[in-house]
Formats: structure tokens, sequence, C-alpha cells
């Protein structure tokens, strides 16, 4: 076939030679890009077309490439991979250059990194790396991972050696994580083979990125967080952010939120909980400790606030979105405002109807702590903000209509 081609050329060359010398047609030269792009591609293609098929094929399908020539992957009595060298043929993902493969293995999503971990050991070393799964955890869960998730994962990973110590009941919840890590194929072997793979999974180090970040995905673990406008926007709960525990859905990316006893209330539950409904708390402080605030004396009027409130003693704090408004004296006029000398500070919650006994408070800037009584609730720490991103998301939590 190729002779066929390399007579067909060259015929065509002297054919074209002993033609008169007149400015070709459009369609000549394409034809002789045509040929010089066909030379290019066959001097080429053993090269890029092994290294194609290798990076596809393995990224992608979790499968060992049929058609890698250089290095071929065997599987061993053991259950592990081996590479078995055909010195016959052309090149394989490892043969590439250590900042060419650094390069593709940056640019893989999660999944294609877990489906290159089942490859071989050396790959499977190069895709557990912290550094690869850094920017994903960031990308990902990095809005709503603060330190207080950090230090319940720090005690999970101390408490367990490895993801293969699960009690036999937890069987289901761990072959569902192993179905993303390691290829589909092991997956679907028979049930005495599974021993081998749980094998393979307990080698993953419990403490990597890679290991918290598969179990924040598959919704094995809880984590702490905020969630705005709690129990499905109840309206007793508009434009506040509570504490939770939270957990992933993968089917329906979702969470399902878990919030503290209210007094004698049972635990909450809600399923369904939207991304754009939950934030890392903003400060390191307890829902049941007072925030110290650290803003007081830099509040102005129109400044928007979270202030810590709580419906009685027994109650974990909320943090409820307000402006700092004028003192009754002040007429507003920003040329003769003089509010913020005061010693006296006034917070207003405009999602209340005026009226409303939950309008507006009055706070000491000077002396402020704990504020309230049994029937209005007490009034805690105040935060400022400061971002146009916590700003904005705030009031696109705005109620429909005015609460009274």
């Amino acid at each position: 076939m190729l002779l066929y081609f390399l007579i067909t050329c060259c015929f065509s060359f002297f054919f074209l030679k002993s033609l008169p010398l007149k400015p070709l047609r459009s369609w000549a030269s394409e034809v002789g890009l045509l040929f010089l792009w066909f030379w290019k591609e066959l001097l080429l293609f053993p090269y890029f077309g092994s290294l194609r098929n290798t990076l596809f094929r393995a990224s992608y399908l979790g499968r060992i490439p049929s058609k890698i020539s250089m290095k071929k992957m065997a599987l061993t009595s053991n259950g592990k991979l081996e590479k078995s060298v055909d010195e016959t043929a052309g090149m394989s993902v490892l043969d590439l250059p250590e900042l060419a493969l650094e390069c593709i293995l940056e640019r893989l999503p999660p999944a294609g990194l877990c489906s290159m971990a089942g490859v071989c050991t050396s790959l499977r070393e190069r895709c557990i790396s912290d550094h690869l799964w850094e920017r994903h955890m960031k990308q990902k869960w990095g809005r709503i991972i603060g330190r207080a998730a950090y230090r319940k994962w720090q005690f999970h990973r101390a408490s367990s050696k490895n993801f293969g110590c699960c009690k036999q009941g937890n069987q289901k919840g761990l072959m569902k994580l192993l179905s993303i890590v390691w290829p589909i194929s092991w997956m679907k072997s028979k049930d005495t083979n599974n021993n081998n793979i749980i094998k393979h999974s307990s080698s993953l180090p419990v403490d990597s990125i890679m290991s918290w970040y598969l179990a924040l995905e598959t919704g094995r673990f809880w984590f702490p967080a905020q969630v705005y406008n709690r129990e499905n926007g109840h309206v007793g709960f508009m434009l506040s952010c509570y504490d939770a525990e939270l957990c992933y859905d993968p089917q329906t990316d979702t969470f399902q939120a878990r919030y503290p006893p209210h007094g004698r209330r049972a635990v909450a539950m809600e399923i369904g909980v939207q991304w754009e409904r939950l934030r890392a708390p903003p400060v390191d402080t307890s829902p049941h400790d007072l925030h110290i605030s650290d803003c007081l004396n830099d509040l102005h009027p129109g400044d928007y606030i979270e202030i810590q409130w709580r419906r009685n003693k027994e109650f974990p704090y909320g943090w409820w979105y307000g402006v700092v408004g004028h003192l009754e004296s002040c007429d507003g006029n920003e040329n003769y405002c003089r509010c913020h000398d005061s010693d006296t500070v006034v917070l207003e919650f405009h999602q209340y109807t005026r009226g409303s006994r939950w309008r507006c408070t009055i706070i000491n800037r000077n002396y402020h702590r704990e504020e309230g009584n049994e029937a209005d609730g007490f009034y805690g720490g105040i935060r400022k903000l400061k971002s146009n991103e916590e700003i904005s998301r705030w009031q696109q939590l705005w109620p429909t209509e005015v609460l009274e």
C-alpha cells in the first residue's frame, strides 16, 4: 500500500513538472499541502498515536490501554499491576519527560487522577500526591470547609488507620468509594476478589488530601459548616445563618444538614441543601460561645453587620444579617451625622416591617457583651461585613415578603 502511494506521488510530481509554467489553481495548492500533511502524520503517528491512546484510555476509561506498545501491564497472581517490557513497540506515558508528565497530571480532573492511579504503581504514587489534590480541594470545597471541619478531619484520620478498617455493615459505602478510586473492571470481579481490592485501598494514606477529598465527595464524612435560611427557609430563620453538620450527596449534588438541638427540641434534619446556602464559619467561635466583638469602635451608619442571636440561654447562637442605623435624634444627613461618636449603636433588621419588635435593637459601643431578655432573645457578638461578596450573598437571600 505504501509502495503504491509512493509511486503515485512520484508520477504526480513529474506530471506537474511537465506542465506549462502557469499559475496553479487553488485546488492544486491544496493537493500539495495534503501531501505534506500526509507525510507529517505518517512520520509522527507512531509517537503521538501511542501517547494519545495511552492518555485517553488510562485517564478516562480507567483500564490498561490495550495498544500501549513499549510497556504493557500484567496482573500478577498477588493482584498487583506490574510492567512487562516489549522492546519491539512504541512509547508509553511513563517515557515522557518528568515535567511533561507532571503538567498532564495537573490538568486531569479528580476522576482522571483516580483512574490513572489504578494503572500502575508508579502512576499511583504520583496521582495521590497532595500537591495535585490541593487545587481540587480548594476549588470545590474551599468555600465551605473551615477550621472546624479541618480539626474534625484531623481527629477522624488520627482515629482511623485506613479506609479499609470498616465494620461489616459499612462494606457498601466502602465499595462505593472504591468504585471511584479503582478501575471499574476490577469492581465487576467476583466477591472472592473483594479482599484484594480492599487490600489495595488500605495503602491509600489516610492523612492525604486525596483521602479527605474522596471522603467528602462520597458523603462518608460529616463536617461542620453553616447554612443560610435553615430548615428550607423557615420564616423564623430568614436572613440568618446557623451551624450544622453536613454530609454531601453525590447523586443530587446537594447536602444533608443536621442541626444541633434547640432547648428540648430534637435534632432537626434538612435534605436537598444547595451549595449557595452554605459557607465556612467566618469566625472560629462555637455556636454556644459569645463572639468577642472587635469592630464596635468602627461602626458607622450604613455599615452591614452580622450579629449573634439566640432565643434563650439553652439555644445555640445563629448569625443574623443587619445594618447600622442612625440615632433617633439624627436626621440622617451625612454632613451633620455624628452617630459614630456616640456610645449608643442602633442595629436595624430591614427584613422586618416597621413597628415589629424584631426591627431594631440598641447596644452600648463600649460595654457590649450579651444583651436581651427571655421575651426578645439575646444579642451577642458582632461582625462588620467588609467583603462585597458576603454582603451580596445576604442580599440574594432576601425574603420575597416583609416579615412581621
